[in-house]
């Protein structure tokens, strides 16, 4: 197996050389092969090649491009700039009698409850004592009509997926011996996680934007059109905003974050002009759409060379580096 890494909407020449320039919009049917995204799905199905695009799930995640490019500006101390809550919890609380508590937990476990990290099955049991009074029209397990009882019961309390909640209970529900299980369900309060559109980061050593901009432009592929600088070049950065891709959208974003330098691409004339007349907005470096998300390349490629080595399945891979930049000379 060979799998070909491509930077943003860049397709392997040696492969479909037909191919020069993809549409901006997704594509959901393919109807028209004389167009270049259906042309670029038909020449796929010809050499049986499958591909697999990442968008916005690389641009976020954790090592994706936002870190790779944040590698390549040489930051420190990373954080999102704009954060993602960590998935929403649940956290599922049951009282059970004691000999078949681990039943029930194994059960709460296949349904998706207990999963934290690496491990899966994570439980908290405490002993305890439950007492109930049956009523009339009531079948009991234990004890009988009108009788208060008093059983030795294990406190359960196992955290989930917010998604996985009905699925949990109904597990919780065919497990319980009881014919109406006792159960609390509360909702965890969320907590930053590490992943979020952008990075924040250090520089190790203060430097002045010119001097930064021209270390980004050595460490990202050369393009026609190359790394750009607005605001004061002598201005001393010390904190660092990016933003892989398109990153005008987030300008104000990165202007509240208070930072020295937002580094992103595609940037207009009229936004980036307005956005540096504010007072102490940070200077903008604007790097080529195409040559800040092809940093993340050689990491996917380590990644998907890991994951194949730990699944025993042999790849070899390639780290396409056709600059699919649509723009190809200065003048």
């Amino acid at each position: 197996m060979r799998i070909v890494f491509f930077g943003s909407s860049g397709y392997s020449i040696e492969v479909l050389k037909e191919l020069i320039f993809l549409e901006y919009k997704s594509l959901h049917v393919v109807t028209q092969p004389d167009r270049p995204k259906g042309r670029v799905v038909a020449a796929l199905l010809r050499a049986g090649i499958a591909q697999f695009a990442a968008h916005t799930n690389a641009d976020a995640a954790p090592g994706g491009v936002a870190d790779t490019l944040a590698a390549a500006c040489g930051l420190v101390d990373l954080r999102p700039l704009l954060p993602v809550p960590s998935d929403p919890l649940d956290k599922v609380v049951t009282f059970v009698p004691t000999a078949v508590a681990g039943q029930v937990v194994d059960a709460l476990a296949a349904a998706g409850a207990g999963a934290i990290g690496a491990y899966d099955r994570c439980a908290f049991t405490s002993p305890g004592t439950g007492t109930f009074r049956p009523l009339a029209g009531a079948n009991p397990t234990i004890g009988s009509v009108g009788a208060i009882e008093e059983v030795a019961e294990t406190r359960v309390e196992m955290a989930l997926p917010r998604g996985r909640r009905s699925a949990v209970l109904a597990a919780l529900r065919a497990s319980h011996p009881y014919e109406e299980p006792a159960f609390d369900v509360i909702e965890l309060a969320g907590e930053p996680s590490g992943r979020g559109l952008g990075r924040i980061g250090r520089l190790p050593e203060p430097m002045t934007a010119a001097a930064f901009a021209e270390r980004l432009a050595a460490s990202v592929p050369a393009t026609a059109g190359g790394v750009k600088l607005g605001g004061d070049p002598d201005r001393v950065l010390d904190t660092v905003a990016v933003l892989g891709g398109a990153g005008d959208s987030m300008l104000d974003v990165a202007r509240a974050a208070g930072v020295d330098c937002y580094v992103t691409g595609d940037l207009r004339h009229h936004p980036a002009q307005d956005f540096l007349a504010h007072a102490g907005a940070p200077v903008l470096v604007d790097v080529p759409h195409w040559a800040a998300e092809w940093t993340w390349l050689p990491a996917a490629e380590r990644v998907l060379e890991a994951a194949a080595a730990d699944a025993g399945v042999r790849v070899g891979s390639t780290v396409s580096r056709i600059v699919t930049d649509p723009w190809v000379a200065r003048y």
